[in-house]
């Protein structure tokens, strides 16, 4: 799970087109995946989202990845512009990449994720350190975090135990029947 995280991005909000995560390695990066559609996104992910973005952590970067895998018309860029307007979101996010005929997302698959909302923690050298599936409490989130930011360049957290994650409210927005 140390691999260096890539996004296939169709476009960027709150950043340049040409954003791309290298741009941040040397940071910790909180990498959360969303669909405005989904409800434990909307009522827990996001709103724990904000409040990790609200501290202003020194050298912590915060990157949204918009990953739609069902309701396509009902959720493109036009509509997300609007909702990130609303809830003001201010951190980068990325509409994920789709191939034609395909309903899942370039990165969602690239990545194997199995729904949203998840999370990724990256270390500065961007390498995938932890991966949540649903939601997780503010204070682990809070550790993990610190924890990595404590770390010196190249020390790696164990890998051993990984905490798990809870279902949303209504339960993830899970892939089963996406063909």
């Amino acid at each position: 799970m140390h691999n260096a995280v890539h996004l296939q991005v169709s476009h960027w909000f709150n950043a340049e087109q040409d954003f791309n995560l290298a741009a941040l390695r040397g940071k910790i990066v909180v990498l959360h995946t969303f669909q405005l559609l989904c409800p434990g996104c909307v009522v827990e992910a996001l709103p724990q989202i904000k409040r990790l973005e609200a501290l202003a952590i020194d050298g912590l970067a915060i990157v949204g990845l918009h990953t739609v895998f069902e309701h396509h018309s009902a959720m493109g860029p036009e509509v997300l512009a609007a909702f990130l307007h609303e809830y003001r979101i201010f951190h980068p996010v990325g509409v994920d990449a789709h191939r034609p005929g395909i309903a899942l997302p370039v990165t969602m698959e690239a990545l194997g994720l199995r729904g949203t909302p998840s999370l990724l923690l990256l270390d500065r050298q961007g390498r995938e350190r932890q991966r949540f599936f649903g939601s997780i409490a503010d204070l682990r989130l809070g550790f993990l975090v610190a924890a990595l930011l404590g770390e010196s360049s190249g020390t790696l957290i164990s890998d051993a135990a990984p905490p798990t994650a809870r279902p949303c409210i209504d339960g993830p927005c899970v892939m089963d029947n996406v063909t």
